[in-house]
């Protein structure tokens, strides 16, 4: 992991290139890259844990969508393409809704998603709870949800009139107002075994029939 002071930020990753453009960034670089005001920057390696978490709350959103088609996932390496400040993101997921869907474009999203999630890793913490919470908060990301399974810690965070105010949760449960009847128990991230495709079925259906 290499880590380099860019301005005011802490960049976590390699910077492979300088002084590209994003038509460049766009046309060259696929997979995991993110782009920063020119830099290139090939992110750090993802953990099994980090999947794990990813791949149930990926699952969890699909489900809910096809029986409520209000909006769509998006995952890692999709980027979001945010013009101010100007960075191309790649969040872990990112929910586009119905009415925002006008700005998704083939290969990336033209700015800012409903909900961003990103999952902390080791590598990537700084990032997650610093640079990127300025970023998606300047650049009109509704909701951002940062996930750190090390230290079983989940924050939810709404934009209100510019700046992020952090969300209250329950009785461990996050109960999403972006998506009517959808609920997220929280300790069941932090589970050794993840809910499967029909434990998640069931879960959804008897949350929308609730």
């Amino acid at each position: 992991m290499v880590i380099h002071e860019y301005k005011s930020s802490v960049i976590i990753g390699e910077i492979v290139a300088e002084n590209i453009s994003e038509e460049d960034y766009f046309a060259t670089y696929e997979g995991h890259f993110e782009w920063v005001n020119g830099k290139v920057i090939k992110m750090p390696p993802i953990h099994q844990g980090h999947y794990q978490i990813a791949d149930y709350l990926a699952d969890l959103l699909k489900i809910y969508f096809h029986f409520k088609p209000i909006g769509i996932i998006r995952e890692d390496p999709f980027v979001m393409r945010l013009k101010k400040p100007k960075s191309n993101r790649q969040p872990d997921i990112q929910v586009i809704l119905n009415e925002n869907m006008k700005n998704l474009k083939e290969t990336y999203m033209d700015g800012a998603a409903d909900i961003c999630i990103e999952i902390v890793s080791p590598a990537t913490v700084s990032v997650d709870r610093g640079i990127k919470f300025e970023e998606y908060q300047a650049g009109g990301v509704t909701e951002y949800w940062i996930i750190d399974a090390q230290r079983k810690e989940a924050l939810f965070y709404r934009l209100d009139d510019g700046v992020y105010k952090p969300l209250i949760i329950q009785d461990d449960i996050y109960t999403i107002n972006q998506l009517p009847g959808l609920k997220l128990y929280v300790p069941t991230l932090w589970k050794d075994t993840l809910p499967d495709i029909p434990e998640i079925l069931d879960l959804v259906k008897k949350m929308l029939a609730d």
